[in-house]
């Protein structure tokens, strides 16, 4: 693996990769399609024609709420290709969580699966108008919502067969040039889009394939979305830069996972947030050791189960920390002993870490908590900041360090001990919530004034958090039909769990909701809880 930065491109490395490995398998898909190395590019390359004959030029942004299928991957890489940015999008998003991931991007063109289509039903139009959209893995509808009038509309299909331009436009990107945009929960205000250039997405390859020692021989398997930081950069372009092969399944579950794992005969797979602890959980088979796993990447394990897991699966499991903004930081190495919440050594040729008082930004002792703070050596391989939000990005990089929102600390050894989250953020089944965007739904509800969001721990959470909300009502609204109005403007995993009726809620005197009470009091005799009444949101 060249450690030259002077190539780290996701379009460089893709060429690279298919005059290495030519009709090797690259990658598979639950829903069938494989792509050789040679494939890969090639085909990315025709899509990109295509992208170019739509009217996609460099800068411009291409959309995708599409699952992971393989027209994912490939028009990644065509957009790329033209020297374009895209923007993958959290496929459960919808109506106001969508609306601003819309606006902020203007995208050129919208890539969507059809039958998530309706996720744009009530996105207002913005002041740019998407030039095309273009429907994977299904039928174009007759009717489309309002945000894509005057827009062309086709199916991927369609897209293949367009006749090309004279002007091709394929380039090669520089390392510090834009791959994606990736929106991360905002907690404060709306979803940041974090800039990444290719520098970045490669890093986040190439820390993962050096750290756990990838080589040709390995088989990743992909169970988390593609438009997640981790399946992408950690685990297909790890995949990729090692000359490996991945498969990819559409979605976790607990109960398929071993017999997914053995079926693809995967050495190699990532577990985010209670994924690890469901899959221990899940009933033993007997013959558990009877798989070809030698890793796992789990964040975070427990003490209660992660050296049993181990034991169970005939695996080591490896720790990590790292966010979209800064990559993946640290890594535990081989041979260290399993310590929950210790993410591993700082990969110090590529960043430098502190701890640091969280209101001075003064440095901390080793073995005291405090902010974790980062910046990179490597050109390109941070975030450029957030899209269209320069006061968030200075805000993020105040002192020259990136500042992650996380506690931790550092041992004698220099090792990196992630403890929690500072910022008011939820955290729950492994995706990031930001209590604000689920409090403006709430809040435009006719019977709601005002409410507060946040996030309690509960014994069934798997170390993670549930969502309440703290409402105040202008009048009588049934907790049923409350949820029942949340399932429709929100994505599925931030539906409140919990709900809390107040007279009024706690502000600062500069109006800020003030939040820590309540997480303070947690659930208690007066919370309604969903569970206990068997209300369930169906799963796309």
């Amino acid at each position: 693996m060249a450690t030259d930065t002077s190539n780290w491109t996701l379009v460089d490395l893709v060429r690279r990769q298919a005059d290495a490995y030519g009709e090797r398998e690259f990658i598979s898909f639950e829903q069938g399609p494989r792509l050789t190395f040679a494939q890969l590019n090639q085909d990315s390359d025709d899509i990109a024609h295509r992208l170019r004959a739509l009217g996609v030029a460099p800068g411009e942004r291409v959309m995708a709420l599409v699952k992971n299928r393989v027209e994912f991957l490939l028009s990644m890489i065509a957009t790329n290709k033209l020297g374009a940015i895209f923007v993958p999008i959290n496929t459960e998003l919808k109506g106001a969580f969508l609306q601003h991931q819309m606006h902020n991007s203007a995208p050129r063109v919208v890539l969507v699966d059809a039958e998530l289509i309706p996720a744009f039903d009530g996105v207002a139009p913005g002041d740019d108008k998407v030039d095309a959209v273009v429907v994977v893995a299904g039928v174009v509808p007759d009717v489309m919502p309002d945000v894509f009038d005057g827009a062309r509309h086709l199916s991927f299909t369609e897209l293949t067969h367009l006749a090309p331009t004279a002007d091709t436009g394929l380039v090669s990107p520089e390392p510090g040039d834009i791959s994606c945009i990736m929106y991360t929960s905002g907690t404060t205000g709306p979803s940041k889009g974090v800039l990444m250039p290719h520098a970045h997405m490669y890093l986040g390859g190439y820390g993962v394939a050096r750290s756990i020692g990838m080589n040709e021989d390995d088989c990743y398997y992909i169970c988390m979305p593609l438009f997640h930081a981790n399946a992408l950069m950690m685990q297909t372009i790890s995949t990729l830069i090692s000359g490996g092969r991945a498969h990819v399944v559409e979605r976790f579950s607990p109960n398929r996972w071993l017999d997914e794992v053995r079926a693809c005969g995967a050495t190699l797979t990532n577990a985010l947030g209670v994924m690890p602890e469901f899959i221990f959980r899940s009933p033993a088979g007997g013959n558990d050791t009877d798989n070809n796993l030698r890793i796992v990447l789990a964040v975070p394990v427990a003490e209660e189960w992660a050296a049993a897991f181990e034991a169970r699966f005939g695996v080591q499991i490896f720790q990590g920390f790292g966010m979209t903004e800064c990559n993946m930081v640290a890594y535990s190495n081989p041979g260290d002993p399993l310590v929950a919440g210790c993410a591993g050594h700082i990969l110090a040729d590529f960043f430098d870490v502190r701890i640091v008082h969280p209101d001075t930004d003064l440095a901390l002792p080793n073995g005291e908590v405090g902010e974790i703070v980062v910046r990179p050596k490597v050109p390109g391989g941070f975030m450029a900041g957030y899209f269209k939000m320069p006061e968030r990005t200075v805000e993020a990089w105040r002192n020259l360090w990136f500042h992650s929102g996380d506690a931790g600390k550092l041992d004698d050894r220099g090792q990196l001990h992630f403890v929690d989250r500072i910022k008011d953020c939820i955290r729950r089944r492994g995706e990031n919530i930001s209590s604000f965007e689920v409090e403006q739904v709430l809040n435009n509800h006719p019977s709601i004034s005002e409410s507060a969001v946040i996030g309690v721990k509960t014994a069934d959470a798997g170390g993670e958090e549930e969502v309440m909300a703290v409402i105040v009502g202008q009048g009588e609204v049934d907790n049923t039909a409350l949820l029942d109005y949340c399932v429709d403007l929100m994505p599925r995993y931030a539906v409140p769990r919990f709900v809390v009726r107040v007279a009024a809620l706690e502000k600062t005197p500069t109006g800020k909701l003030q939040k820590q009470a309540l997480r303070d009091g947690g659930v208690t005799a007066d919370t309604w809880d969903r569970e206990t009444v068997g209300y369930k949101i169906a799963r796309l």
